[in-house]
């Protein structure tokens, strides 16, 4: 049974105050429309006064104005201000939303903010997003003991081992026939800077995650959907992002999981949830993780947490990244394969700056008269076992692709020296 919280409005007991406090948008909401008119958007200004007074169509168009204005041009060209502006205009709709007591509507309007907004209001967004989920659960329980859902299964993702010798009819040519990536058991933080993090040689770390509470909780379809089933969060449509067919979309969590469930993976629509910042924005999730402490190696700081979470057959082509990187395997199994960021030429990057650190090579697909040498070039590849982390050294070429339904946390991480 699928309940959403505007379902249950009115129906569920407890206190409902009904109002989102947002006291440093109410203290500073003068000085930042001062400078959103600064920039020309006096219409702007018009409607987000006419939203704070109340009226929610005002609210709606304001949103719209600074959508415009977030895609006007290439995202690092967009003035700061209209990303708070942006903000703004989500948290007026969401206050509006949930004195109606449409819970939901509220919380998409919160997470669009996190997802497009600025920084400037991201604790009220935050704060927000943190009570009128507790509200979203209590009527979701209260729904639930009025004759839904008890005491729900497990859904288990993965439940059974893959057949090694079946899923590498679907890998690149020769893989798992040359170098497999070398892996060890508790590595010291001393053992992991002498022999990989200043050598740049990559290592599978085993019997590193096994305290992490995700371990146990990731593998649940219920569970996922009962902590962040109504939130709303980008994904990924198509085969990856250099195919033509490949575009984005935003959904609610419960509507990505049940993509997962039904997938089938000889379809061109296969949803990822690729490369987001999930952890930011779900704090519960967050929760379920920890910083391995391999990250604080060479007294840099963290740049990124991702996710990766997608069903079998989703692939990552061949790239490389800029920062030292930990890719932890929570649920599932990965094939993984490393190329040295010494043969950068021979992988012929993308010209174009977007891709320029893709590779021309589609190495599900390889056009052995256009890249008469791909063959011949040296790679460690590996399956990436659930409860395993993988170090990929900077600027190390890696393709990936899930042999299960996978859910992956990547940690990035900068040295002192950058």
């Amino acid at each position: 049974m699928s309940t959403s919280a505007t379902d249950v409005a009115g129906e569920t007991t407890g206190s409902y105050d009904g109002v989102l406090e947002t006291p440093f948008l109410d203290a500073e909401r003068s000085n930042l429309l001062q400078l959103i008119a600064e920039e020309g958007g006096y219409a702007y200004v018009s409607m987000a006064t006419l939203a704070a007074a109340g009226d929610i169509r005002a609210a709606e168009a304001a949103k719209e104005m600074a959508w415009e204005q977030l895609h006007s041009g290439p995202w690092h060209s967009v003035v700061p201000v209209w990303r708070d502006a942006y903000s703004m205009a989500c948290v007026h709709l969401a206050k509006l939303h949930y004195a109606s007591g449409e819970i939901t509507q509220a919380i998409r309007a919160l997470d669009m903010g996190i997802i497009m907004g600025g920084m400037m209001l991201r604790d009220e967004l935050n704060l927000a997003i943190k009570k009128a989920s507790k509200k979203a659960r209590s009527m979701l329980l209260a729904s639930s003991e009025n004759g839904g859902e008890k005491g729900e299964p497990e859904i288990k993702f993965v439940s059974q081992e893959i057949n090694v010798a079946e899923v590498q009819q679907f890998l690149p040519i020769k893989s798992l026939s040359c170098k497999t990536v070398g892996k060890r058991s508790a590595l010291s933080l001393e053992a992991f800077l002498r022999d990989h993090y200043l050598s740049g040689i990559p290592v599978i770390i085993r019997d590193s995650m096994d305290h992490w509470p995700a371990k146990s909780k990731w593998n649940d379809m219920n569970y996922l959907r009962r902590v962040a089933g109504f939130r709303t969060v980008p994904v990924e449509v198509g085969k990856n992002y250099l195919c033509p067919e490949w575009k984005q979309e935003l959904i609610t969590f419960s509507e990505f999981l049940e993509r997962i469930r039904s997938d089938d993976t000889t379809s061109v629509e296969t949803t990822y949830l690729a490369q987001h910042q999930l952890f930011d924005q779900i704090q519960e999730l967050r929760q379920d993780i920890v910083i391995p402490d391999y990250c604080f190696t060479g007294g840099g700081e963290i740049r990124s947490l991702n996710a990766w979470f997608g069903p079998a057959g989703t692939v990552t082509p061949l790239h490389h990244d800029p920062h030292h990187n930990i890719l932890a395997q929570v649920v599932g199994k990965k094939y993984v394969r490393l190329y040295s960021a010494s043969l950068s030429d021979e992988l012929l990057p993308h010209s174009e700056t977007m891709l320029s650190n893709s590779s021309q090579v589609d190495l599900d697909n390889i056009d052995e008269k256009e890249f008469p040498k791909i063959l011949d070039l040296e790679f460690q590849d590996c399956i990436l076992e659930e409860g395993e982390m993988l170090y990929i050294p900077p600027k190390w070429w890696h393709y990936v692709r899930s042999l299960t339904t996978s859910f992956s946390v990547s940690f990035w991480w900068s040295g002192a020296e950058n």
